[in-house]
This record gives C-alpha cells, sequence and structure tokens, in this order.
C-alpha cells in the first residue's frame, strides 16, 4: 500500500495519456498528426514550458463532450488511487476549450460527474481550482470568471497557469480580487520559469495562499524568510521541472535544500501524461534520486494535507493525517 497523500498540482488535461487520446480522437472525428500511440509518446519530449504546451493545447481538441472530461477525471483518479492518492484538488484550464467553442458548462459539468463520486469509486475526496491563462489576457481571465458564476458550487478556487516570463501575476490583480469577493480560494503558478519577484507578486498582489511551483524561492532570501515565516505552501513538481528543463536532472533538484530550510513544501505530478510519471512515481523518484528517508517523505505527505483547502473539514484532515502517522513502510 502506498503512502497516503494529497496531490495539489495537478492538471487534468495534463493527465490525458495517449490510448485515451487516440479513443477519443476517434469517437469525435479528430484527426491526429500521430500515426500510433507510440508516435505520440515519443513526441512527449519538450525543450521548455512552450513546446510542451504547444503539444498539451493541441491535443485537447479530442476533448469535446461531457462524457470525455468525465472519462478524463474518472482516469486520472483511478490511477491516483492506486498511488496512495486521499485528496485531490484539480486543476482546469476553461479558456482552453472554450477557445474551441466546448461550452464552459460541457467542461465542469463532466468534471464534476467523475469527481461526485470519486469518493465512492477511488476513495479520493476532490476539489476543483479553475485556472486563467496567463498568456492570454487579464480582461479574458475577468469573462471566464463571470461566465463560471453557474458553476461556483463546483469550483473551490481559481489558478493561473500557462506561459509565465512575461506575464506576471499582477496583471491579473483585479480577476483575483472579483474571485475573492465571490469566495473562491487563491493559487497561482509562480517561480517555476519567472523570477522571485513574480512569487513575491503572487503574495502581495494576487493574496495567494498556496505558490505553485516556487521552485527559485532560494534565489532570494528575504522572500525564504517571508515564506518560512507564513507557512506558505509551494506545491513543487520535480519531474515536470526536469521534463521541462528547469532544473537538469533531478539530483540537482532543490527540494531537499528547500525542506532543510523550513518550507513548506509539497510534491505533485503537474501534468503527469507527458512528463513521466503520477505522484507515487514522483515519490519514488525523489526518494532515489535526493536519497531522502522515510520521515522526510512522510513529512512530504504530511505538509499535502496540511497545505490542502480542507479548512471546512478538519475532521477529515486529522484523519488523512493520521494514516499518514500510522504508515508503515
Amino acid at each position: 500500500m502506498p503512502l497516503p497523500k494529497a496531490e495539489l498540482h495537478l492538471h487534468i488535461e495534463g493527465t490525458l495519456e495517449p490510448e485515451l487520446a487516440f479513443e477519443l480522437a476517434s469517437r469525435n472525428a479528430v484527426v491526429l498528426p500521430y500515426s500510433t500511440t507510440e508516435e505520440l509518446r515519443r513526441a512527449y519530449l519538450f525543450d521548455d514550458l512552450q513546446s510542451f504546451l504547444d503539444l498539451y493545447y493541441a491535443l485537447m481538441a479530442v476533448l469535446v463532450t461531457e462524457d470525455d472530461f468525465d472519462r478524463l477525471a474518472d482516469a486520472y483518479l483511478a490511477r491516483a488511487a492506486a498511488q496512495g492518492v486521499r485528496h485531490a484538488e484539480i486543476f482546469f484550464d476553461p479558456q482552453a476549450h472554450t477557445a474551441r467553442g466546448v461550452p464552459l458548462g460541457t467542461v465542469v459539468e463532466g468534471l464534476a460527474r467523475a469527481l461526485d463520486r470519486s469518493e465512492e469509486r477511488h476513495g479520493i475526496s476532490t476539489q476543483l481550482i479553475m485556472c486563467f491563462l496567463r498568456d492570454e489576457s487579464a480582461e479574458s481571465a475577468m469573462r471566464t470568471l463571470e461566465a463560471a458564476t453557474p458553476y461556483l458550487h463546483r469550483i473551490t478556487g481559481v489558478g493561473l497557469d500557462s506561459a509565465e516570463v512575461g506575464h506576471p501575476p499582477s496583471k491579473f490583480r483585479e480577476v483575483y480580487d472579483a474571485a475573492r469577493a465571490l469566495g473562491l480560494r487563491a493559487v497561482a503558478h509562480a517561480g517555476e520559469e519567472g523570477p522571485p519577484a513574480y512569487i513575491w507578486e503572487a503574495l502581495d498582489i494576487l493574496r495567494v495562499e498556496r505558490v505553485d511551483h516556487g521552485l527559485r524561492s532560494l534565489e532570494d532570501p528575504e522572500l525564504v524568510e517571508r515564506l518560512v515565516r507564513d507557512r506558505v505552501p509551494l506545491t513543487l513538481c520535480p519531474l515536470s521541472n526536469v521534463r521541462l528543463r528547469a532544473v537538469d536532472v533531478l539530483e540537482d533538484h532543490p527540494l531537499r535544500a528547500m525542506m532543510d530550510a523550513g518550507l513548506l513544501v509539497t510534491v505533485n505530478s503537474d501534468d503527469p501524461a507527458y512528463f513521466g510519471g503520477y505522484v507515487g512515481d514522483t515519490f519514488h523518484a525523489v526518494r532515489e534520486a535526493l536519497g531522502l528517508g522515510q520521515e522526510q517523505l512522510r513529512e512530504l505527505a504530511r505538509n499535502s494535507f496540511r497545505a490542502s483547502f480542507l479548512d471546512h473539514d478538519e475532521k477529515r484532515r486529522e484523519a488523512y493525517l493520521a494514516e499518514v502517522d500510522a504508515y508503515v513502510f
């Protein structure tokens, strides 16, 4: 049985395995520019974030109906359950779908169908986080938030993702203020390829509760002091960082140094179909590459539940933490 854990940095579109992509393409009469699943899988080699995003958005064309989004989410949850996930806070990118003519309601209701039966079928509690594409305009983000109003009972929070450099968090101040006024939680990608200054902006301008990635935090000692003092969680994605060339090899990843600095870090899979592993695989990989001991792995698992948006259900959070504490390696 794997170590119990929460996953807090997971793009549902990034769980699209080649086999499912071809199945949905056939169902929806979408022609993929690849002949076989093996050929497509070979394309999952990237030079940087943008080269990944180009393929990521192209493959979304196979996601058309509520059933497609239901199938995508259910497939992820089955894999996650096998890797010890007990709670998942799942990102989705509405603009990437509405731009293709897929209604926002189709996306949300399709995902929600899978999430609604997740506890019974997979033993995983879930929440949904709607992300804005930072390389689109702030006006587009605001329109997306407004369009999501009928579905807010399904959505826990907002996030910010896609191409980071040149798109600082401050660009989205107004939409985050509006989201907070609607009662939504706030997270944002920052400090993956962008500088530590973007993390400061995410904290002080967007007022996020968690920083997604935060990989470059250690470059700024004052920032580290702030993150430690305020116990701001960082949702690290080590396999993603290597695949997108933010880190040369996993042995060079700063995860261990960040833990030693007192940062509240978590380990996640990001876009596991593209980056070579789901969250349990990621735990195993960092254990081997960084020489993490059992208690360090246990601490990462504890952090994942502490950093989760389970404030409304502290009894559940404590039960999950008790599972971690009782786990025998």
